[in-house]
């Protein structure tokens, strides 16, 4: 296992330590757009809520192992026995009972409870990884689509000077029609596909929109400003991750703990079945008055101490307990294949990441090598060396290229958050290539 790695628990629950892993992107906006998304999430809203709730069952139970007091206060008036005249009665008292946690069912409804709480707490966490994660994807997928935007416009402009260049030729009788047309055709081309990028640029910066609450209009104006990509370099190289990494991803965190629940509620249901010894008093004060004269009296009582010993019921109980140990194996079935599918999301994580890097330099290098390509048939193109057949095989095989590209960026950094996302939102490494917050 690589020393140099460490699992602590992720960014110790804290949103300053989750947005400072995305500071290594060296991109503020992009931290500022996973903040507003959280803001406004309804999923995290939702896991706040589950972890209320969780809280106030756990509460519930711990109430269980503790006395009960009851106040109660009564006022009647009336002639409930002739021939006495009209009484007033008040009466004021309290109540008492204690059920004696002897075979341990309350607190095993407490450990259960506090469980049930642990794990809505950490599926708050695994939320706002989540939703971390999306944000983050959906940013760059933004810039990506600008990137190919870009990409369109030049080649769309340069097809639109071919195709003005050879209608002036054509008119001038040096070019034939039949050319002329290809190179009007090849303008449309692009046109088109200038028009379709641009569409799916302000579709995609709709969806970021809403997923982060941010006005339209300021963020589109946020993303106007020049952006580059982070370097290759930036992104250190991941060869291998613990194996406690997987035991900070919230969703096996949370499958350990609903085992511990069932575990407990199996205890809790088999306690049941066992007699039940319980303690009760009760303090009370009254007061009757009748005939002008009144009375005061006061009772209490420490009692009964009870035993109530399960008969017959049909056998409730024994079912209870089996349905109890059918949740736990189901519990651990569960977090047995959660933990399988753990490695495996980290693992083809960690391939898609490897091979993403190794193929950015090969993909630039083709970029490069083509647009260089271009350039050179395109001057060929105007000294009359070379055919328009060959300068646009040479302008679709440069396009290609830089499209290409910039799909590999984007792929990488999809890798890179699907890797952050994979092993749990949070784990930090040491390498000579870069080391994050």
């Amino acid at each position: 296992m690589p020393a140099q790695w460490q699992a602590p628990l992720p960014h110790g629950g804290q949103s300053g330590n989750l947005a400072r892993w995305w500071a290594q992107w060296n991109d503020p906006l992009l931290g500022e757009l996973i903040v507003a998304a959280q803001d406004v999430s309804p999923t995290l809203a939702s896991a706040r809520a589950r972890v209320a709730q969780a809280q106030a069952t756990r509460v519930a139970a711990e109430a269980g192992l503790a006395p009960r007091l009851d106040a109660s206060l009564a006022v009647s008036r009336g002639n409930n026995l002739i021939p006495l005249p009209l009484s007033s009665r008040a009466q004021a008292g309290l109540q008492a009972a204690w059920e004696l946690d002897i075979f341990g069912a309350q607190r095993d409804a407490v450990q259960a409870g506090q469980a049930r709480l642990v794990a809505a707490q950490v599926g708050w966490h695994e939320a706002r990884v989540s939703v971390a994660a999306e944000a983050a994807s959906a940013y760059l997928g933004l810039r990506a689509c600008t990137q190919q935007r870009v990409v369109a416009e030049n080649d769309a402009a340069s097809r639109a000077e071919t195709a003005r260049l050879t209608d002036l030729s054509a008119q001038a009788g040096f070019t034939a029609p039949a050319t002329a047309a290809l190179a009007r055709a090849s303008a449309a081309e692009a046109s088109a596909r200038l028009r379709q990028q641009r569409a799916q640029c302000d579709v995609e910066g709709k969806v970021l929109s809403a997923l982060t609450g941010v006005d339209e209009a300021s963020l589109i104006l946020r993303l106007s400003a020049p952006w580059q990509p982070p370097p290759v370099d930036m992104l250190f190289a991941v060869n291998a991750l613990p194996a406690q990494v997987l035991a900070q991803r919230p969703d096996v965190r949370q499958a350990e703990l609903a085992v511990a629940a069932a575990s407990a509620e199996v205890g809790a249901a088999q306690a049941d079945r066992y007699p039940r010894l319980s303690l009760a008093g009760t303090v009370s004060a009254n007061t009757v008055r009748t005939g002008g004269a009144t009375t005061d009296l006061q009772t209490w009582s420490i009692g009964p101490l009870a035993l109530t010993l399960p008969v017959l019921d049909a056998g409730r109980r024994a079912a209870n307990t089996e349905a109890a140990k059918a949740r736990y194996e189901e519990a651990v079935s569960l977090y047995r294949a959660q933990v399988r599918r753990a490695v495996s999301e980290v693992e083809q994580a960690l391939v898609n990441l490897d091979s993403a890097r190794e193929r950015v330099a090969d993909a630039r290098a083709a970029a490069d090598g083509f647009r260089v390509s271009f350039i050179a048939t395109q001057a060929r193109h105007r000294a009359g060396l070379a055919s328009l057949v060959e300068l646009e095989d040479a302008r679709r095989t440069q396009l290609a290229a830089e499209t290409a590209l910039v799909g590999l960026q984007r792929e990488l950094h999809n890798a890179w958050i699907s890797l952050y996302r994979a092993a749990g939102g949070g784990w930090q490494g040491q390498t000579t290539m870069g080391t994050p917050p």
